[in-house]
C-alpha cells in the first residue's frame, strides 16, 4: 500500500476515535443531566429545554429575558428547598392518623401494618395469593376525600394489586366487608401517585370480597 494512502487511513481513524469520543461523552452528560432533572422537574418540557442548552451554548439570542430566567431559577430553587419540609410533615401527619386508627376498638393489626376492622363476615374461601379476586370497594385519603371507587364489582389478580391489598385479601374469606387502612409503605410510598395521591398518604379502603377463583 503506497505511503500517503497508508498515512491518509490514519488520520482517518483517529478522526473517527475522535468523533466518537466527542459523541459519548456529550451523550453521558446528557444523561447525567437528564437523571438529574427527571427527579427535579418530573413535567419538564424537554423542547424548550433543548432551545435553551442550543441557544445559549452556542452565544445565541435566547427567547427570554435575562431577568424573568433568574427569577424563574429562584421560584425552582425555593420550591426543591421546600420539597423536604413538606415530606417530613406529610410522615408525621402519617404516624398521627395510623396511630388513631389503630386506637379504635375493633381494629386488628396485621403482619405488615395493615389495620383491618371487619364490617361484614364473610363464610367463603379465601383466595391464594395468585388466585384473581372479584370485589367492590370505595378508597379514601386521610382526610376522608375518596380517590377510587368501583360501583360495580370487579375483577384482579391478587399479585397485581398494591401491596396492602395482597397482604390482607387472603385473609378474608368470599362475602366479607373489611375497612382497611394501609401505610403508604403498602401502597404509594414517598412518589404517592401522580396529583391523585400525595407522598407519604396512607389509604383507607371499605373493600368487599365477593368471589375468588385460580
Amino acid at each position: 500500500m503506497p505511503r500517503l494512502t497508508l498515512l491518509l487511513l490514519c488520520l482517518l481513524a483517529s478522526y473517527t476515535q475522535a468523533d466518537d469520543h466527542a459523541h459519548d461523552l456529550a451523550y453521558s452528560l446528557g444523561v447525567k443531566l437528564g437523571e438529574r432533572l427527571r427527579d427535579e422537574v418530573p413535567q419538564l418540557e424537554l423542547q424548550a429545554l433543548l432551545d435553551g442548552l442550543r441557544q445559549a451554548y452556542r452565544n445565541e439570542p435566547l427567547a427570554l429575558e435575562a431577568e424573568r430566567i433568574e427569577e424563574l431559577l429562584a421560584e425552582h430553587d425555593a420550591h426543591l428547598a421546600e420539597v423536604p419540609q413538606q415530606l417530613e410533615k406529610a410522615k408525621q401527619a402519617e404516624k398521627r392518623f395510623l396511630a388513631n386508627e389503630k386506637a379504635k376498638a375493633g381494629v386488628r393489626v396485621l403482619d405488615n401494618g395493615v389495620l383491618m376492622q371487619q364490617l361484614r363476615a364473610g363464610g367463603g374461601q379465601k383466595p391464594e395469593p395468585h388466585d384473581r379476586v372479584q370485589v367492590r370497594y370505595v378508597g379514601f385519603l386521610a382526610d376522608g376525600s375518596p380517590f377510587d371507587e368501583s360501583q360495580t364489582a370487579q375483577w384482579f389478580r391478587l399479585d397485581s394489586v398494591i401491596s396492602g391489598w395482597r397482604s390482607a385479601l387472603p385473609l378474608m374469606p368470599v362475602g366479607a366487608q373489611w375497612r382497611l387502612v394501609i401505610p403508604s409503605a403498602q401502597a404509594y410510598g414517598e412518589e404517592g401517585a401522580g396529583d391523585l395521591i400525595p407522598p407519604y398518604s396512607p389509604l383507607v379502603f371499605e373493600l368487599e370480597l365477593l368471589d375468588t377463583k385460580e
